[in-house]
């Protein structure tokens, strides 16, 4: 049987994946790299245009983030920008729109107002719009009935920006880094193998085997898991990340049969509920209909759409004992977040899904009836929450275990695909030290990063 060699290889062919791969071709001194995908083709799963929100997260609007996060989100957010913007990929599958973090009510109203006084000096471009500025920018949120002649009872205040970058496909970025990596310089061998799922990993020696489901076998020097809520399944194969389980949330998305929102609208987190708060997007792949969601439901699958064969791998990556129980068992005995599980299994019910929907959905719209949704069919992803045993709770944010000399696991990037090259920025120096290869990191930083942000 023939092995291939290569110094890197990297399983997943998401945007995760496709940053790194770029990233190695063209600021290491990598000769040889290589991307393996399950798949027929890149960015199948979530980061395909319809599987996530196609939000730039830069930490401006997401009320849940603090402040030191947002710093470290709007860096990464700003290579998001500059990748985009090198390759003339703006009003292409980067665009701008007008968003905002809306607060509803006066306890809402009174956190907004604090927050942009708090948020302004690291986000300069903000703006605190009032209801009248929200009439003119956004008057669905404001207006009551589609006639548009009574407002909402509530107190309303938005804060939110108007020129800057907020949307991107993530899936075709990742056709784009993929393109940009294999491009960028002809001396080297940077191949991509798409229906190669891998099945085992091995260390033998000094390397790593890799043998997918068809048979064929890569050998690597160092190896990446970007696989999403495959890469714990990978890693408890090997034996590492023990101390881990995972769940699989599934979030679905409801979308309008018109235009309903001329921007992004998010809305005030609740702290005590691990998952997104519902937001409206408008779809750059659906002609700018308004996207609302996500919902989050949780799934015994490790991917959506994909048919049945991920139960049982599901089943063993959540790693269940004693202690993931207790983990289950703490978050379901709050009211709030068992209420709030159940009603999301409901939005998932055909008959009544689409009429309690509308209802939440309408602290964004008040005058949204349910003849103004459909189920978006087809649409979100699996996200992966990974459950500490040791801690015994659900860890927020993302996780990566690199317990393997040469091997690393990601898992959940955080905030999203908008992570992407900053994750791959910390990858590609543990891989470089690694192999004792070069990281052009003037260049790099020259190319996609803003000075001006530390």
């Amino acid at each position: 049987m023939n092995e291939k060699h290569y110094e890197v290889v990297i399983v997943g062919g998401g945007i995760s994946g496709a940053a790194l791969f770029y990233e190695l071709a063209k600021y290491s001194t990598a000769k040889n790299i290589c991307l393996l995908e399950k798949y027929e083709d890149l960015a199948t799963l979530n980061s395909k245009g319809t599987s996530n929100s196609q939000t730039i997260h830069v930490g401006d609007i997401e009320t849940n983030y603090t402040l030191s996060k947002a710093k470290i989100t709007k860096r990464t957010a700003k290579m998001i920008e500059k990748f985009c913007l090198q390759y003339d990929l703006q009003d292409k599958i980067m665009f701008k729109h007008q968003k905002m973090a809306l607060g509803v009510g006066e306890k809402e109203v009174e956190f907004i107002t604090k927050r942009y006084n708090e948020f302004k000096e690291v986000f300069p471009y903000l703006e605190l719009w009032d209801k009248e500025t929200l009439r003119e920018l956004e008057p669905k949120l404001v207006y009551a009935d589609k006639e548009q002649t009574k407002d909402r009872p509530e107190p309303i205040v938005a804060m939110g920006a108007k020129d800057q970058y907020t949307t991107v496909d993530f899936g075709a970025m990742t056709k784009e880094l993929a393109k940009a990596g294999q491009n960028a310089d002809s001396t080297k061998t940077t191949d991509i193998f798409f229906n190669s799922e891998v099945e085992d990993i091995e260390k033998v020696g000094d390397k790593y085997k890799l043998t997918t489901v068809n048979g064929t076998v890569y050998t690597a020097d160092f190896v990446v898991v970007n696989a999403g809520a495959h890469s714990l399944f990978l890693a408890h194969k090997m034996g590492y990340g023990k101390h881990m389980g995972s769940l699989s949330m599934a979030g679905s998305f409801y979308i309008t049969n018109g235009e309903f929102l001329n921007g992004k609208v998010y809305m005030v987190q609740n702290d005590k509920l691990p998952f997104a708060a519902l937001h409206g997007d408008p779809d750059i792949l659906e002609n700018g209909k308004t996207r609302f969601g996500p919902t989050a439901l949780a799934l015994l699958v490790l991917e959506r759409y994909k048919g049945g064969k991920s139960i049982f791998q599901c089943l063993k990556t959540m790693n269940i004992d004693g202690s993931i129980l207790k983990i289950f068992w703490d978050l379901l005995k709050d009211s709030e977040i068992r209420n709030y599980v159940f009603k999301n299994f409901l939005f998932e019910v055909p008959g009544i899904n689409k009429g309690l929907f509308v209802k939440d959905a309408r602290k964004i719209v008040p005058s949204l009836t349910v003849d103004d949704l459909e189920y978006a069919k087809g649409f979100g992803g699996v996200r992966p929450q990974v459950l500490n045993k040791t801690e015994k709770k659900l860890m927020l944010g993302e996780a990566s275990l690199s317990e393997g000399k040469g091997i690393i696991f990601n898992m959940t990037p955080s905030p999203g695909a908008t992570s992407c090259l900053g994750n791959a920025e910390r990858d590609i120096k543990v891989v470089c030290e690694y192999l004792n290869l070069e990281f052009d990191e003037a260049a790099f930083l020259a190319d996609l990063t803003d000075p001006e942000i530390a």
